[in-house]
């Protein structure tokens, strides 16, 4: 058993250490950015997509979405999914709230389009209220610099229909009217996540 000086000093260094892993950890529970993907000032890739709305494809281009105001761009790994589910619903219960900060909101996965144009109608989820786009090949996802997975056999959604494309690492960013990314928010839960996008339009509201 250590005495003395060095007993005292090891001690110390124990608990300093482990005030630093319990800082870390707290850390990644309130969601620090992915430190992979684009950072806030990066400037975010412009792109275009089928998209649906309210079970309806069209041509969604993010240049033109950004002419009236901030764009929340949410990558998540699939429709109909647990957690996806609960972000979508989340976001378009909150639609109204994103509007009154001039933002509109898009969702980007692997889903083919047709799988989105189930989704964006479903009254559990986006209601039709939120627009989902399909990023089928990854390309987007990849240049936002987010984790691309590939498709898992064997897996279903929640509904219990196969899931036959890759997954997106869910993280959301801010665009700003600018083109350059206003927030990355990763490492959330899917309710976080929506209430951290809201307060950081919210904010670019306030300094406008």
């Amino acid at each position: 058993m250590l005495e003395g000086p060095t007993a005292e000093t090891t001690v110390i260094e124990i608990r300093t250490t482990m005030s630093k892993v319990l800082a870390v950890s707290a850390a990644l529970i309130i969601g620090v950015p992915c430190l992979a993907a684009l950072q806030p000032g990066d400037r975010a890739p412009d792109f275009k997509a089928q998209a649906s709305l309210a079970g309806k494809a069209y041509g969604y281009a993010l240049k033109d979405a950004l002419r009236n105001g901030p764009v929340v761009v949410y990558f998540y790994p699939s429709a109909y999914t647990n957690g996806c589910n609960i972000q979508a619903h989340t976001f378009a219960t909150q639609v109204d709230a994103f509007s009154a900060a001039g933002a509109t909101v898009v969702g980007v996965s692997l889903d083919p389009i047709a799988r989105l144009n189930e989704f964006s109608a479903d009254p559990a989820y986006c209601a039709g209220k939120l627009s989902v786009a399909s990023d089928a090949d990854g390309q987007i996802a990849k240049a936002y610099e987010i984790t691309v997975r590939e498709a898992q056999p064997g897996r279903k959604d929640t509904r219990g229909v196969d899931i036959d494309h890759g997954y997106a690492e869910r993280t959301t960013f801010v665009v700003a009217p600018d083109g350059r990314v206003a927030a990355t928010l990763g490492g959330l839960t899917p309710t976080e996540n929506v209430a951290r996008a809201l307060a950081a339009v919210q904010r670019l509201a306030g300094a406008r």
